[in-house]
């Protein structure tokens, strides 16, 4: 298993060319990534890349040459995945499944999401042609109100119960501000019938996060797809779409396994036979398990310290580019080399990443590192997803890295 897609070397030379700390980003790891579960899933199978995971443009457009749909959570995001998807044309112009067949219509390239939806959103959201992920009664009514002809969207369910135990939920079993709850359906569908360019038929359900265990996520599924079919049958829906959401987890450490995604391909198809009421599309939402790998940050050692036999290594980048070890308690990979991009052969100790923000929160981890010197660089693997963009960037204005991509 290898945690960075970027040398040692690479990322000496990158560093040399200006101060700071820095992102590089492996194009053929980003594109080996998306043929290795492209290649795995059945055909009626589409792969919609969570923008949310990192919305770097250069990563956009390599997915979207791939014939990539773009799971988007906010009007920035859409015009982001609007700019790749035209650039990529004619794949822009076609309907693209997971195995790569082409079909009629523009549509279902651009996905649109997320509990807080502004009007002027869902207007520019159908106007680029997108599908809403509608969360409530008002989203319902936002589309029949901006649509210019009948809308296809699909509605966010929050279960009540059945999702696989062990598994993160979004917004959990409880209450949520994700969807509209399970047992509020006929209610909600009973308001939609006055919604004339409203088409209701798909289902989005978004029950898993970073899960690495196939079995989880196929019985996930399973329920996601019964659940649908009790919700088809009561209330006549002509479901054509059944989003499944991400949740296709990464190790961050060598004791972790990593998800065996041609199992999940086998499982699917075998889900999609054992319920042969549905004869539509399923889509799949992965980001991290596509972006997460083709990531490398590098950041300088400012100093070391040593606070009442405790070993601080104090970079020049903390939280303010990295907030995941803060949010989650567990650190990115992490290596240590030298300026020139040579090895640090010293045994590896107990150390406390820190970055350089005036807080004590500023904490990248409790890792194993060689003995550093100022000067030195620690580089974070699998820092694709969920890295920059989703730091405190601004917090003490600090400078932003650099982003830098390489072939």
């Amino acid at each position: 298993m290898s945690f960075f897609a970027v040398s040692d070397q690479t990322l000496a030379d990158l560093a040399a060319r200006a101060p700071g700390p820095f992102f590089a980003y492996s194009r053929s790891a980003a594109r080996e990534r998306w043929d290795r579960l492209a290649a795995v899933l059945p055909p009626r199978v589409r792969l919609a890349y969570a923008v949310k995971a990192n919305p770097n443009p250069g990563l956009l457009a390599t997915f979207a040459r791939k014939g990539a749909a773009f799971d988007c959570a906010s009007g920035g995001e859409l015009d982001r995945a609007a700019r790749a998807l035209a650039k990529a044309r004619p794949l822009a112009g076609t309907r693209t499944t997971a195995a790569g067949r082409g079909g009629p219509g523009p549509g279902n390239l651009l996905f649109y999401g997320g509990p807080g939806k502004r009007a002027e959103e869902i207007r520019r959201a159908l106007r680029l042609g997108a599908r809403i992920h509608a969360e409530s009664v008002e989203d319902l009514a936002l589309v029949d109100r901006f649509s210019r002809k009948p809308a296809a969207v699909n509605l966010r369910v929050h279960p009540a119960s059945g999702i696989e135990e062990g598994s993160r939920i979004i917004g959990g079993t409880g209450p949520s501000a994700f969807g509209v709850d399970e047992e509020n359906l006929a209610r909600v569908l009973h308001v939609a019938k006055r919604f004339t360019r409203v088409r209701i038929e798909g289902i989005h359900v978004f029950a898993a996060s970073n899960e690495r265990d196939a079995d989880k996520l196929a019985r996930t599924y399973d329920t996601v797809l019964g659940l649908s079919r009790k919700a088809a049958e009561a209330f006549g829906l002509d479901l054509r779409q059944i989003d499944l959401g991400g949740g296709l987890g990464l190790a961050y450490s060598p004791g972790e396994e990593e998800l065996d995604v041609e199992a999940l391909g086998r499982s699917l198809g075998s889900l999609l036979e054992r319920h042969d009421w549905f004869r539509g599309e399923l889509v799949l939402e992965p980001g991290r398990w596509l972006a997460g790998p083709c990531g490398v940050y590098a950041a300088r050692v400012v100093r070391v310290k040593e606070s009442r036999g405790v070993r601080f290594v104090i970079l020049e980048g903390g939280i303010n580019h990295l907030l995941r070890p803060l949010l989650t308690g567990q650190p990115f990979p992490v290596r240590a080399f030298r300026a020139d991009g040579s090895s640090i052969e010293e045994e590896a100790g107990p150390a406390v990443l820190t970055g350089p923000l005036c807080t004590s929160l500023d904490r990248l981890g409790d890792v194993l590192l060689p003995g550093l010197d100022s000067g030195d660089f620690v580089a974070f693997g699998r820092t694709g997803a969920y890295g920059f963009t989703e730091a405190m960037s601004r917090f003490l204005c600090h400078p932003l890295p650099r982003e830098y991509w390489i072939p």
